[in-house]
C-alpha cells in the first residue's frame, strides 16, 4: 500500500512543480486549519470573528472553505484576534537561505 508521504515523494521526483504545488497546499491547510480550530476553542463564530476583524463575514467563510486564499494582512488580522502567532522557521531539509512558513 501507498502512503500520503511515499505519493508526494514519487510526485516531486517525477515532477517537482506539481510537488510544490502539493506542498503549498498543505502549508495553507495547516494554517487555515489552525485557525479554525482556534476559533471553535474560543467558541466564536465566524461572523464574530470576522467582526473583530473588520471584515466581511464572506471572507473569513470563503478561507475557511479552502475557496479564498487570505492575503497576509488579513491572516495577520485573524490571526491577532485569534490569539495565534504566524511563524516563519526553516523547512526540513532547506538550506540556510530557504525560509518556509
Amino acid at each position: 500500500m501507498t502512503t500520503w508521504a511515499d505519493y508526494k515523494n514519487n510526485v516531486r521526483e517525477t515532477n517537482p512543480e506539481i510537488g510544490k504545488d502539493i506542498d503549498e497546499v498543505e502549508a495553507i491547510s495547516k494554517i487555515v486549519g489552525a485557525m479554525i480550530e482556534r476559533r471553535h476553542d474560543l467558541e466564536l463564530s465566524q461572523r464574530e470573528l470576522a467582526d473583530m476583524c473588520g471584515i466581511p463575514h464572506s471572507s473569513v467563510a470563503r478561507i475557511e472553505s479552502g475557496s479564498s486564499t487570505p492575503n497576509l494582512r488579513t491572516l495577520l488580522k485573524i490571526f491577532r484576534e485569534l490569539g495565534l502567532n504566524l511563524v516563519a522557521e526553516p523547512a526540513v531539509g532547506s538550506s540556510p537561505n530557504d525560509v518556509s512558513l
